[in-house]
């Protein structure tokens, strides 16, 4: 190929256009960077599966159609939660619907704003302590917890109780879907 431009501008040319080759590049990773959180890790063969169903569109309701109930067993996101040894008040068996919140427990949307807070994608949100962590050699009580059910697509069957300070951390950051320990009921 045979160019007609001088040498230096040629040289020009191809240094202007690094340079903006170089300020763009950066701007096709500020959409997921700025968005802060991310959503729910669910995977396109999930929603496929028909396990959540598809919200009620405007169209739906312009056209009288109704759509059926949903059952509480057909929502997407729902754990079951037992408590034990956590004290008066905070043992039992809880049922959280999230997206939208309900359930048998003692405050749901709380629960279902903790549990957005730890969604992380490509992140198990109930992942035990790693091991070979180093965890300070607080005790904090007897109380333990085993959460079962389905959040963002996957199936969860975690458990947790409060041996030592990571074990605390890892509860705590649950609350208020476990209940606080230390604290008034």
């Amino acid at each position: 190929m045979i160019s007609v431009l001088p040498v230096t501008a040629r040289r020009r040319l191809l240094a202007s256009l690094a340079v903006a080759t170089a300020c763009l590049v950066p701007l096709t990773a500020v959409p997921a960077a700025a968005s802060g959180a991310m959503p729910p890790p669910t995977r396109p063969e999930d929603r496929a599966s028909g396990a959540t169903p598809p919200p009620a569109q405007p169209e739906d309701r312009a056209t009288g159609a109704t759509l059926p109930p949903v059952r509480p067993e057909d929502r997407g996101d729902h754990l079951t939660v037992v408590v034990r040894q956590a004290g008066a008040g905070r043992d039992g068996r809880y049922d959280v619907y999230c997206h939208p919140e309900a359930g048998r427990h003692p405050d749901p949307a709380g629960a279902c704003r903790a549990l957005d807070a730890n969604t992380r994608w490509g992140r198990d949100p109930f992942a035990p302590v790693a091991p070979g962590t180093v965890c300070t050699l607080v005790h904090g009580g007897p109380a333990t917890a085993r959460i079962t059910g389905i959040w963002a697509g996957r199936p969860v069957d975690a458990t947790y109780d409060r041996g030592d300070g990571c074990r605390i951390d890892r509860w705590d950051r649950m609350v208020p879907l476990l209940p606080r320990i230390g604290g008034s009921v």
